[in-house]
């Protein structure tokens, strides 16, 4: 099955108000294994943070879920992915699903089951990959992993209330995170990611889904470099396989507009499904009005302060080298305390007033509906 035409693609977003969303995951739970286990399946604190993200003027969530979840308890990832996609709803957002992701950054491969508490002072330091990187690099274990992109894809494939599917997040990252600098895995992960990253579009054009696909580019040169971004063969292929061009940028402002330039060659509707990081100055306050003014739907990284640890800044020779400067005195990601109190009122207030004319006209249709 071919993938969208770009005609297709930008009849499709036309149709949408522009999207400000962020990633998220419960403020109880250190990694999304613990999200979805149905022992720590925590549905009031999802729908309590929920709640706020609506009052606040959110319109879609991008979310992960886990390929051991599904292997051992299918039934129960389907129906509680089902739930937080209803709770979205009625509260007028929609659901980003991604399926893979080869971010762990913790260093651990995943296991099922109960999960450590985050260690201290480390920044999502129990983050775990889907299917986990050595699996991955286990090619009898792809039949397992198509059975499982499959029948999520045609469980939703098509549900309004999926956005768009986001297959495989940032494939070949290898870094781990340490509370004295950062490192990398397996080299030889990279080679098995491009490929089942392909794979991954072929398995969900199988089940016919409404919604557009996509992975985002996420590789980003060093400063002052001159280099154009997401020119890594996996980057290249990704945006030439998607129906809609996502991207990863946690730089400043005018990197963004840089990089935003370059990606409007493709001429389809266009997605950051991740940026924010206040010390490399990705910052609510300029970015959000860029995106905005530039029609570029958009998914900060986090929401309410938790397990994750998100606030706590990457290692700092990862910080240095997108152009900041660690501390922890400044939140790195999230946007709320746990009790729903802003970390910074002035971000809060900036959302309300950006996504206020569309909220207003979603008043305004359900008024005139009754």
């Amino acid at each position: 099955m071919e993938g969208w035409s770009r005609a297709e693609a930008r009849s499709w977003s036309a149709s949408r108000p522009w999207v400000c969303g962020f990633n998220f995951i419960p403020s109880t739970a250190v990694n999304f294994l613990e999200m979805w286990h149905a022992d720590s399946f925590d549905r009031s604190t999802i729908e309590r943070e929920l709640g706020w993200a609506a009052e606040i003027g959110f319109n879609a969530i991008r979310i992960n879920t886990h390929f051991l979840v599904w292997q051992h308890d299918r039934d129960g990832l389907l129906e509680r992915l089902d739930w937080v996609m209803a709770v979205a709803a009625r509260s007028g957002i929609d659901t980003v699903p991604c399926l893979f992701d080869d971010c762990g950054f913790g260093g651990l491969e995943p296991e099922y089951g109960p999960q450590p508490d985050p260690l201290p002072g480390v920044h999502n330091s129990r983050a775990v990959a889907s299917p986990g990187r050595a699996l991955v690099m286990d090619r009898r274990r792809w039949n397992a992993f198509e059975s499982y992109l499959r029948d999520i894809v045609r469980t939703f494939h098509t549900d309004e209330r999926v956005l768009f599917w986001d297959l495989y997040n940032e494939p070949g990252n290898r870094m781990i995170f340490r509370s004295d600098g950062y490192s990398e895995y397996e080299p030889a992960l990279t080679g098995y990611s491009h490929a089942l990253m392909e794979a991954s579009f072929r398995w969900a054009r199988a089940e016919s889904p409404s919604q557009p696909l996509t992975v985002a580019a996420w590789s980003t040169p060093l400063p002052g470099s001159g280099l154009p971004p997401y020119q890594t063969e996996t980057d290249a292929a990704a945006l030439a396989l998607s129906d809609i061009v996502s991207f990863h940028a946690y730089w400043d402002a005018a990197h963004v507009s840089r990089f935003i330039a370059h990606l409007e060659t493709l001429d389809r509707p266009m997605f950051c499904t991740e940026w924010m990081a206040r010390a490399v100055d990705s910052r609510i306050d300029d970015q959000l009005p860029l995106f905005r003014d530039r029609g570029i739907g958009c998914f900060q990284w986090g929401f309410v302060r938790g397990r994750t640890q998100t606030h706590l800044p990457w290692p700092a020779e990862l910080v240095a080298t997108n152009g900041g400067v660690a501390t922890a005195d400044l939140w790195f990601h999230d946007v709320l305390h746990q009790d729903g109190r802003p970390y910074d009122p002035k971000e809060i207030e900036t959302v309300k007033e950006l996504t206020e004319p569309y909220r207003r006209k979603l008043r305004n249709m359900g008024e005139t509906s009754r």
